[in-house]
C-alpha cells in the first residue's frame, strides 16, 4: 500500500473560534480528517480554549489569519484538499455597515479564494452563506416556496434599511462575487445557505441564532426581537440543527456532482409553534403563550426548500422541533444564557 493512499484528507476551516466553525472542526476530526483552522488571534484563550480540547480528537493546527489581510490564508490552505469558508464579519451593530460588513465580507471571501488558487491542492471550496441571501424580499400572500434560484432583493433591502440590512446584502454580494471568481479561476465552488442554526457546539460563545431561539425561555427581549425580525422578513422561522449543517457541509465537499448553491434547513415553523412546543416541553420556564405579540404568524407563509440538497442524496437527521432543540437548552445553560 503506497504512503499516499493512507494519507489523511486535509481540510481548512476558516473561523474556528466561531459557533459553526467549531462544530465543523469537531465533525471533520471525528471523520478522520486532518484540520487546519484560522482565528484572528490564537493567543485569545477565552475565544479559543475549545480548540485546545478539540486537538485531543485528531490533528488540528490553529493558525492566525485575518479576512482583511491579503495572503494571510496562504499557509492555512496550503496542502488542503478542501477549504470551508465559514469566517465572516459579524459586526451588525457597526456605525459603517457598508464598509465593515458588506465590503469586508466580499473582500475577505475573495482573499481566501485567492489563497486557495495559489495553494493548487484545493479540490473544492465550500462557502457558507446564509438563508438571509435567499429570503429577504417583499412577498404577498402565502404558500411561497423559495429555492436556490431565489435571491434576497438588494435594492428593496437598501431602500428599506432595517437595523440589520447590511447582513443579507453582504451575503448576496459575497456569493455572487465568489461565484464569478470561481468561474474565472476554475475553482470548484459550492455554496451552502443555512437557515437559523441550533444545537450545541464546542465554542463557548454562540452566534445570535442560539440566544434568539432560547429567548422565549430566557425572557431576553433583545434576542426575541431578532426572532421576530427573522419571521417578519422571511415569512417563517426556518431551522436546522448544527450537526445537520456540518454533515451537509462535508457532504457537499465530498460529493463530486455537487455544484452551485444549496439551501440547508429541515423545518419551516413560526414563533407561535415554537412557543407552544417550548411551553409544553419545558414547563419550568413558564413560557407565556397567552401574551405573544398579535402580529405573529400562526402558520409559515413561506417554505425555504432544501429539496436540491436532499435530491443529491443528503438526509437530515433532525426534522422536528423536539429533535432540533434536543441539546440546545443544556448548551444554553452552559453558556449562561439560561439558569441552571
Amino acid at each position: 500500500m503506497s504512503a499516499s493512499s493512507d494519507k489523511k484528507k486535509t481540510a481548512c476551516v476558516t473561523g474556528g473560534s466561531g459557533y459553526i466553525g467549531s462544530a465543523l472542526i469537531k465533525m471533520l476530526l471525528e471523520k478522520g480528517y486532518a484540520v487546519k483552522t484560522t482565528v484572528r488571534n490564537p493567543d485569545d484563550v477565552a475565544k479559543n480554549s475549545h480548540l485546545k480540547e478539540l486537538q485531543a480528537l485528531g490533528p488540528l493546527e490553529v493558525l492566525r489569519a485575518d479576512l482583511g489581510e491579503q495572503g494571510s490564508f496562504d499557509e492555512a490552505v496550503a496542502g488542503c484538499d478542501y477549504a470551508f469558508l465559514v469566517a465572516a464579519p459579524m459586526n451588525v451593530r457597526t456605525k459603517d455597515p457598508q464598509k465593515e460588513l458588506v465590503e469586508a465580507a466580499v473582500h475577505g471571501t475573495l482573499n481566501v479564494m485567492r489563497s486557495c488558487v495559489r495553494a493548487g491542492t484545493v479540490k473544492r471550496v465550500v462557502l457558507t452563506s446564509s438563508a438571509a441571501a435567499v429570503a429577504t424580499r417583499p412577498l404577498e400572500g402565502d404558500g411561497h416556496v423559495l429555492d436556490e434560484d431565489s435571491w434576497s432583493d438588494v435594492e428593496y433591502i437598501t431602500a428599506n434599511k432595517s437595523p440589520f440590512w447590511a447582513y443579507p446584502v453582504s451575503k448576496v454580494l459575497l456569493e455572487k462575487e465568489a461565484s464569478r471568481f470561481a468561474q474565472e479561476h476554475g475553482v470548484s465552488l459550492v455554496t451552502i445557505c443555512p437557515v437559523v442554526v441550533l444545537g450545541a457546539a464546542p465554542a463557548r460563545k454562540a452566534d445570535a441564532s442560539v440566544p434568539a431561539m432560547l429567548s422565549l425561555l430566557s425572557g431576553d427581549q433583545a434576542a426575541f426581537g431578532v426572532v421576530k425580525a427573522i419571521e417578519a422578513t422571511t415569512g417563517c422561522v426556518p431551522l436546522v440543527h448544527v450537526d445537520d449543517l456540518c454533515r451537509a457541509e462535508i457532504f457537499l465537499a465530498e460529493e463530486t456532482a455537487a455544484a452551485g448553491r444549496y439551501n440547508c434547513g429541515s423545518l419551516n415553523t413560526t414563533i407561535v409553534e415554537i412557543a407552544r412546543f417550548l411551553a409544553h416541553k419545558y414547563p419550568q420556564y413558564n413560557v407565556n403563550t397567552d401574551n405573544l405579540p398579535g402580529d405573529l404568524l400562526e402558520k409559515p407563509r413561506v417554505c425555504l426548500s432544501s429539496e436540491k440538497l436532499v435530491g443529491q442524496g443528503f438526509e437530515f437527521k433532525y426534522k422536528t422541533l423536539d429533535e432540533i432543540y434536543d441539546n440546545v437548552v443544556e448548551y444554553g445553560k452552559a453558556l449562561g444564557l439560561l439558569p441552571n
